[in-house]
């Protein structure tokens, strides 16, 4: 079902022009006091012409030094929904430059958005989410959203949250899950994510297979994909129309199929010839997964059986430009070729 577009529209009576706004370098601690004002509508005004000055890296670097995050951190639980919303939105800018992503780590920025993940208003949470998906692809930033305890309420979040929401949560947590999964486990993240697989729009689809390929990269995720029967679902994204929901989906299942029961279920599920397909198509960005996927199919004796069958397929990408697809082809004609 469609979904409206989250609107960053202000109200009428915002009009930064009218911010009384000092030149050169005064402009900021002079900011800084308007946004400490007790006059509303000060302080929205000061917002607003702070989220047009941290555009500039060099903006920002001074803001950080004059000591704007501890303001904007009060400002997080303001009352007014307009101040949250630009609030959360000078955030989010400066969380799109290097020094601003160190200083918002740094100054425990991520803790203190933790609770903005009910606000009753849909653009204070999309600003929220997107500082969350910026910091964690940092490592210091994923362990601050670890440490934070805020795995569990994301992963909760995915089933309730706008679909413009849901993408950058799954950013998060994609990121996040490389450094550990136990928490999402345990909130159930992979039945969770298994639904997403089939959601009609394809960043969602695509970015689920994203966190699955992170969670079935360690051994406790592995065993979760297998017994939350995730594989077939992983299977019918081989067929997507979007590159990248095939080659994370290809990944996932790389993963997840070196488990001997993980094996057993991909058999099951006919697992070869959607696998195959993406091995002949010579421009396929999942190839070299669905190499490495069929490679280890074929350590079982059915797998190696039906594989020798479509060894042509194999040596065929001997040829490909990529070194990468080239050695995964040697080692697939490998084990397919082993004889015991």
């Amino acid at each position: 079902m469609a979904q409206p577009r989250i609107s960053a529209y202000l109200p009428p009576d915002i009009d930064p022009t009218k911010a009384a706004l000092a030149f050169g370098r005064r402009a900021l601690p002079k900011l800084n006091e308007e946004l400490q004002s007790p006059e509303l509508l000060t302080q929205q005004r000061a917002l607003v012409a702070l989220c047009d000055l941290v555009h500039d890296p060099e903006k920002v670097y001074q803001a950080i030094a004059l000591g704007f995050l501890d303001t904007l951190k009060a400002l997080l639980v303001h009352q007014d929904q307009t101040v949250r919303q630009k609030t959360t939105e000078v955030l989010s800018v400066m969380a799109l430059h290097s020094i601003g992503r160190e200083g918002l780590i740094r100054r425990g920025v991520i803790s203190a958005l933790a609770g903005l993940l009910d606000d009753p208003a849909d653009i204070c949470r999309k600003n929220t989410h997107q500082v969350f998906d910026m910091l964690a692809r940092l490592p210091e930033g994923a362990g601050g959203v670890l440490q934070a305890g805020l795995i569990p309420p994301l992963v909760l979040k995915l089933e309730t949250e706008l679909d413009e929401i849901q993408e950058l949560i799954l950013g998060t947590l994609s990121n996040c899950l490389r450094v550990e999964v136990s928490e999402a486990l345990a909130a159930g993240a992979v039945p969770v994510l298994k639904e997403k697989l089939s959601h009609p729009s394809t960043a969602i689809r695509s970015k689920a297979a994203w966190v699955l390929l992170e969670i079935s990269s360690h051994a406790q995720g592995k065993i979760a994909v297998v017994e939350e029967e995730v594989i077939p679902a992983l299977l019918s994204l081989l067929e997507d129309t979007q590159p990248e929901a095939q080659v994370n989906s290809a990944g996932a299942l790389m993963f997840a199929l070196v488990t001997p029961q993980g094996r057993s279920s991909a058999m099951g599920a006919a697992a070869i010839p959607p696998l195959l397909a993406l091995v002949a198509e010579e421009t396929s960005p999942a190839r070299l997964n669905a190499i490495k996927a069929l490679t280890l199919l074929a350590e079982l004796p059915a797998g190696r059986q039906t594989l020798l069958e479509h060894r042509d397929t194999f040596l065929r990408c001997l040829e490909d430009p990529s070194e990468a697809v080239q050695r995964a082809a040697e080692i697939a004609i490998a084990v397919i070729d082993w004889k015991p």
